[in-house]
């Protein structure tokens, strides 16, 4: 049976591949990317139906690093071959990720807005981050610790204290989105902020900034003399 929603039955530039060679692989959508790994898909589902059940299985598309084999198998039409392709494409952008992350050294706000803008763009909830520095103000790791709802994380600064002893850390760099576009912090922010400050001095562990983002600009509570 002919899948009548096959790729070959687009309009030429409508098709992921044409568009990418035309236009660059930035300019993709989600779907159309997810397309391309794919590849090809059967007779009873094209590469772009298989995408968009993918993509429905998310609440945005921060989670796609989440997903593993066993998720991905409960999705009707990919076999092994495409899961496994999948997979392997996660797993290398999250390498690509943490290697330019964990070779520079954070030396002001700018340069992290300019960092996670990108890994925030799609995301429609809260994504509280923490990003753990050695002495010499250099990464030594970024963790996603709380994820909320798109007015408010529940953010608890035991976790996040807890990952700096593990990491032996010398300063904290708290960063967190708003999908609502109001870069302002809000008054949960401030007291979160003040409270996370404040226990950082006392574990001689400080936190020395925190930053909100959306998409196009980011609120610095050390930049606006916060903290």
């Amino acid at each position: 049976m002919k899948n009548i929603n096959s790729i070959k039955n687009l309009p030429k530039w409508e098709r992921p591949r044409e568009k990418m060679k035309k236009y660059g692989v930035q300019n993709l959508t989600n779907e159309e990317i997810l397309t391309i790994l794919i590849g090809s898909g059967n007779k009873y589902y094209s590469a772009r139906e298989i995408s968009n059940k993918i993509l429905s299985e998310l609440e945005d598309i921060c989670e796609l690093k989440d997903l593993n084999y066993e998720k991905l198998a409960h999705i009707s039409g990919l076999g092994p071959s495409k899961i496994c392709i999948i997979l392997a494409a996660i797993e290398l952008s999250k390498r690509i990720k943490r290697k330019e992350l964990i070779d520079i050294r954070i030396n002001n706000s700018e340069k992290i807005f300019n960092y996670f803008k990108s890994i925030f763009s799609d995301c429609m909830q809260e994504c509280f981050y923490a990003i753990y520095l050695d002495a010499s103000k250099k990464v030594i790791k970024v963790k996603l610790l709380f994820k909320g709802t798109l007015d408010h994380s529940l953010v608890h600064p035991r976790e996040i204290f807890k990952e700096a002893y593990m990491l032996s850390a010398s300063s904290i760099i708290c960063i967190h989105n708003h999908p609502s576009g109001n870069i302002n912090p809000s008054n949960e922010d401030k007291i979160l902020t003040n409270n996370l400050v404040r226990i950082g001095l006392l574990h001689g562990i400080p936190v020395i900034d925190h930053i909100i983002i959306c998409e196009n600009n980011y609120y610095s509570f050390y930049e606006n003399g916060a903290i």
